[in-house]
């Protein structure tokens, strides 16, 4: 079996101290969660839109930033189309988050039986000769499934992330990634151990609609606005030597299961920053223009503007 150990990774541990009080409430939700991942689906769907029908009425900052999100990449619809596409994110967005404790609580063959995969051969017509790829997955509520999966498919995956503040909540997200193998690293940490990871056979995770701020970032059109948009994609290619494959994860919120689609790798690098860039912008365009409930729209996904302009989820009404 493969030693996915690696010392310069993110490997929090257990430990006494997340019995403390303080945390009780986090243990609470755990628990909730395992027992709502058990109901029907169809059950957690009827929940969810009555939630999502509730929810949509609160004037609370995620609705904002969904609601600035929309009006900016949608300018050419109406206001009551842009309402319903935020409503059926969250159908989506809560009838998934009930199943979420499934990847724990359940194992493999219940993923593998409960998962739709479609252009599989994309990917691995590039593993079976050994070809280094990285992954391109666009921020969706299903985002953390294909990791899963595909660890559990022998093909463990490499990303970077950031460690959530509430520690225990970050050491079950963290082995629930990576239960069946794989490597997490800190973004703090630099880019150096995931290109290694890449060259060592781990099929890199990478998050193409962050926001990192200008100094990361280009800025290129996305949908009907422009979006700092994170730069070096066609170096990290070539440093680490990978073929660059985008993946679309799904939860179909109709039938319960998750699904996976990956496309034919993309021609990186185009020859210039704002190229590649551009090119990540309209592989979401295209997923997303066709399953808009399955992206993650309550993201501060357009907090970087170009030259200097305002922070558009602060402005005030």
């Amino acid at each position: 079996m493969k030693d996915h150990y690696d010392k310069q990774a993110y490997n929090p541990e257990f430990k006494w101290g997340f019995l403390h009080p303080k945390y009780w409430g986090t243990w609470l939700a755990v628990m909730l969660a395992s027992l709502l991942c058990l109901l029907p689906h169809a059950f957690r769907r009827a929940i969810a839109t009555l939630f999502a029908n509730q929810s949509i009425k609160l004037k609370n900052k995620s609705n904002r930033r969904a609601r600035v999100n929309l009006a900016m990449c949608f300018p050419e619809k109406t206001h009551d189309e842009r309402e319903e596409m935020l409503r059926q994110s969250t159908i989506t967005a809560g009838t998934f988050l009930m199943g979420f404790a499934s990847l724990s609580v359940r194992n493999k063959q219940w993923l593998e039986n409960n998962t739709v995969v479609r252009g599989e051969e994309h990917l691995t017509s590039l593993t079976d000769q050994n070809q280094s790829v990285i992954l391109l997955v666009p921020h969706t509520w299903a985002i953390d499934i294909p990791a899963v999966l595909l660890a559990s498919r022998g093909l463990p995956v490499s990303a970077m992330a950031k460690k959530q503040k509430n520690q225990v909540s970050d050491w079950l997200m963290h082995k629930q990634r990576v239960q069946y193998g794989g490597r997490i690293y800190e973004r703090d940490g630099g880019i150096k151990p995931f290109i290694k990871s890449i060259r060592e056979g781990y099929l890199g995770y990478y998050l193409p609609d962050e926001d990192l701020g200008p100094e990361h970032s280009v800025f290129v059109d996305f949908f009907g606005t422009t979006k700092a948009t994170m730069a070096g994609l066609g170096r990290l290619s070539k440093l680490s030597r990978a073929k660059i494959v985008p993946l679309f994860s799904m939860y179909n919120s109709e039938t319960g299961k998750y699904e996976l689609d990956f496309y034919p790798a993309l021609p990186f690098p185009t020859g210039s920053e704002e190229g590649d860039a551009r090119m990540m912008n309209q592989c979401i365009e295209q997923y997303v223009t066709e399953r808009p409930d399955q992206y993650m729209w309550i993201l501060r996904l357009l907090k970087t503007r170009p030259e200097g302009g305002k922070n558009p989820y602060q402005i005030n009404n």
